[in-house]
């Protein structure tokens, strides 16, 4: 069964367990994550990077212009504007993140996309199971299956991450059915 296939609808059970929502948020949570993506580079970086591309590009541009090689000046802005365009999109995609939240009698999921539409899972805790396969590759979905259903979470996360959060929410659902 394919991951992607089952992300765009509720689990069985979610309806009821949006119901119970309210009471589960008075017990107790024994785990509250937030995945986001890295970025490597943070914003003030990313403008002292512009800066520097920008102050070559027009040094080149300056260069070329002295020696009538005006056009390659117009191509050059056109290279730094699409290298600008394509950091902005990269960080833009940054602004997706996925929220479990585990208390004794529920697991929830929310995966806020880019523009922040929100899609909710719900399990419950003692019929879940984590599934990471080995080797963990950047392409290994981190699965959380239940009743015949999967749902990939931490697809933006490195595979040793991957793996520390499986092993961190395989020991919160120990817990959980304690």
């Amino acid at each position: 069964m394919s991951p992607e296939r089952d992300t765009s609808r509720p689990f069985d059970g979610a309806e009821a367990a949006a119901e119970n929502d309210a009471a589960a948020s008075e017990e107790t949570v024994l785990l509250d994550a937030v995945l986001t993506p890295y970025r490597s580079l943070p914003p003030a970086g990313f403008a002292i990077l512009m800066t520097a591309i920008g102050a070559v590009g027009f040094f080149a541009g300056i260069a070329f212009l002295t020696i009538g090689a005006w056009p390659i000046t117009g191509f050059g802005v056109v290279e730094i504007g699409l290298f600008y365009l394509l950091f902005r999109l990269n960080y833009r995609s940054a602004r997706m993140f996925e929220r479990i939240r585990l208390t004794p009698s529920l697991l929830t999921v929310e995966r806020h996309d880019l523009k922040g539409r929100v899609q909710r899972w719900s399990f419950q805790p003692y019929w879940l199971k984590v599934q990471l396969d080995e080797p963990i590759e950047s392409d290994t979905p981190l699965l959380l299956r239940s009743h015949g259903n999967a749902l990939a979470i931490g697809r933006f996360l490195s595979p040793a991450e991957r793996l520390d959060f499986a092993n961190a929410l395989k020991a919160a659902l120990v817990s959980a059915r304690r």
